[in-house]
């Protein structure tokens, strides 16, 4: 017999797997700054971040991938499959900026990602109105 979950539930758990993917991006991109600090004073430092940079481009391609799931299958908001495909086009600019030694566009993209990136997390508020204090003719009370 199978089971069957509404789309509330659903919803929210394409919606937790989002953001979970969204930290976990954020956390590689976070972890890239702190790689490439290592490479300025450590041996290592190199290895790191171009070890980091495989594993932030494959957050990046988690993160598309669970706001596909979030959409498609749970009828939700298609802005974050273009949130994630622009995090997604920005890395791909990072690993070519890399790979070809342009320092001078490298940085600045890498803390734009990481700027937009930690915007994604934050959750939005609806604006809500301050309580009206009427009574019921409209006069203040």
């Amino acid at each position: 017999m199978a089971t069957q979950v509404s789309p509330t539930v659903n919803g929210r758990r394409h919606s937790s797997f989002l953001r979970t993917a969204g930290a976990l991006q954020t956390l590689t991109i976070f972890l890239q700054a702190v790689s490439a600090g290592l490479m300025l004073t450590s041996a290592y430092g190199e290895t790191l971040h171009s070890v980091g940079a495989r594993v932030m481009y494959g957050a990046t391609m988690l993160y598309v991938l669970a706001a596909v799931l979030a959409w498609k299958p749970g009828g939700g908001s298609l802005r974050p499959v273009w949130h994630a495909s622009g995090f997604l086009a920005l890395a791909s600019a990072q690993v070519l900026l890399g790979i070809a030694h342009v320092p001078s566009l490298h940085v600045p993209l890498g803390v734009l990602t990481f700027g937009l990136s930690v915007l994604v997390l934050v959750p939005r508020r609806r604006p809500t109105y301050a309580q009206d204090h009427r009574g019921g003719d409209g006069a203040l009370t």
